[in-house]
């Protein structure tokens, strides 16, 4: 059996490398696509999501076995097309050479630039929650930058992938973009290609596997991971407003976000009425969590981890509130909007991502205790301070570091096109979205241009009593 699976794996390595060798030697032959060229790729990425709209919506929810159809529309296809364009029209701007300062001084008549080019094959390792969104954002930066991609899908995202693989040559050379299945040792072989770059989003242990995988041939990551990303709502602020986009971002895709609200900090004068207006959104909103409308979860062991999240909290003596009066749908993967409350550290809700229909209420006293707590856990994707008071919002902004944040509101940070993307610390490094994007995806080359007379000639030893002075001035000069 060993011997076996050796084999496939083998060949799995064998068929990948074969891939990116091809990749590889293209980008060698054409190393910087000009600007036509890139934005007829980009169009070209777009057309692919237009033109199969309905194939892909039918696709993503086969794989959740339900995705309610106007999530994908809003966080999918709209988000991803509509990013699309904004790169289109910033793209020639981004893409010229910067001038940067000579000291004339020292170097008369010379010039500097710094002129970003294609780093050239790039690998996409894609999660399941939004694998539109994530591979097709993350390629248009790649294509943007002028590079080549090979896209590893989900195991969780078979329908989708069977179906980029099927349409993606009708858009691409497979010498420009690959998509490939999951198949049990895909990924694996496919974090220890030497790729010129490598993005990953997942967990964070998953993170760092990719990261040691990568260190290997001393390739560059971006590792976008979550956490437990707080919200904190001032008692001043309006709490039915609060509680309305806290609601509607835990309902979305049925909490499966990693920038999704993780807990909610309320003052504890406010514990419950935040549960009565919660009940009352849901209520109105998520009536029957069996409706096409709510997202299932993924598959049964995610299902599984959900009740064993709520099932610990409750054995050591949180309270558990199901937000609807309806059960787990086991058959159909419908988990109910649940809220747990007076928990303790040795509970698993509080150190591991819920990924879910499940939120944590903490309550406080004084802001102090929001950056305490916070502070004292890893460094969260995302923050979500809710004031009207800009010295608070700017308090927490500053004391408390996360990957992006969100004033007001929860989650649309990330829907952002002209903004960076990333996390800090255990919630990931590096950035993608808008020119920060384009810089990660493309190699800053600094040029020294040197001018037809050099005055450093007359600098060069033997170094006479005059040259001694020549140096002893400019250092003088330059104190």
């Amino acid at each position: 059996m060993n011997a076996v699976n050796e084999s496939i794996k083998s060949e799995v390595a064998n068929m990948l490398m074969e891939q990116f060798q091809l990749q590889k030697k293209c980008s060698l032959d054409n190393p910087t696509p000009d600007y036509q060229q890139r934005v007829g790729d980009l169009k070209a990425l777009k057309a692919m999501i237009v033109d199969n709209r309905e194939e892909i919506i039918q696709a993503i929810s086969a794989d959740y076995y339900n995705r309610a159809r106007n999530e994908t529309l809003f966080a999918e296809i709209i988000t991803v097309t509509d990013g699309i364009n904004s790169i289109i029209k910033s793209l020639k701007k981004w893409m010229k050479p910067q001038k940067r300062h000579v000291d004339q001084t020292m170097f008369f008549g010379a010039k500097n630039r710094v002129i970003p080019q294609p780093l050239g094959v790039v690998g996409l390792i894609i999660p399941w929650n939004f694998p539109i969104n994530l591979s097709f954002s993350q390629l248009a930066t790649a294509f943007a930058s002028g590079n080549r991609a090979m896209v590893k899908m989900s195991e969780n995202s078979i329908a989708l992938t069977e179906l980029l693989i099927k349409i993606s040559g009708n858009y691409f050379p497979p010498e420009k973009l690959q998509f490939f299945k999951e198949t049990g040792s895909v990924g694996v072989e496919f974090s220890q290609i030497p790729f010129d770059l490598i993005v990953f989003t997942g967990s964070g242990q998953t993170g760092r596997a990719v990261m040691a995988s990568a260190a290997k041939n001393l390739t560059p990551v971006i590792l976008e991971l979550g956490g437990k990303a707080p919200a904190v709502i001032d008692p001043n602020y309006s709490l039915p407003k609060a509680v309305e986009r806290i609601m509607y971002v835990k309902q979305l895709n049925a909490g499966q976000i990693c920038t999704n609200v993780d807990y909610v900090m309320v003052h504890e004068a406010q514990k419950d009425e935040f549960i009565r207006l919660a009940k009352d959104y849901v209520s109105k909103h998520c009536p029957d969590i069996n409706s096409t409308d709510y997202t299932s979860i993924i598959d049964d062991r995610s299902v599984k981890r959900l009740e064993e999240t709520v099932d610990d909290a409750k054995a050591k003596g949180a309270t558990v509130i199901n937000l609807t009066s309806q059960e787990v749908n086991h058959e159909k993967r419908k988990f109910p909007l649940t809220i747990v409350t007076d928990t303790s550290e040795d509970m698993n809700i509080r150190s591991r991502e819920t990924f879910g229909p499940i939120l944590m209420l903490l309550t406080y006293q004084q802001p102090s205790d929001v950056i305490e707590y916070v502070n004292s856990h890893d460094r969260p994707l995302a923050l979500y301070p809710f004031s009207n008071d800009k010295q608070l919002v700017d308090t927490y902004i500053d004391r408390i570091m996360s990957g992006g944040v969100t004033v007001n509101d929860a989650l649309f940070h990330v829907a952002q096109h002209d903004i960076p993307f990333g996390g800090v610390g255990p919630s990931g490094m590096g950035h993608y979205h808008g020119f920060e994007g384009f810089i990660s995806f493309s190699k800053l080359r600094p040029i020294f241009y040197q001018a037809s007379f050099s005055s450093t000639k007359f600098l060069a030893p033997p170094y006479t009593s005059f040259i001694n002075k020549v140096f002893e001035f400019i250092a003088k000069l330059k104190s």
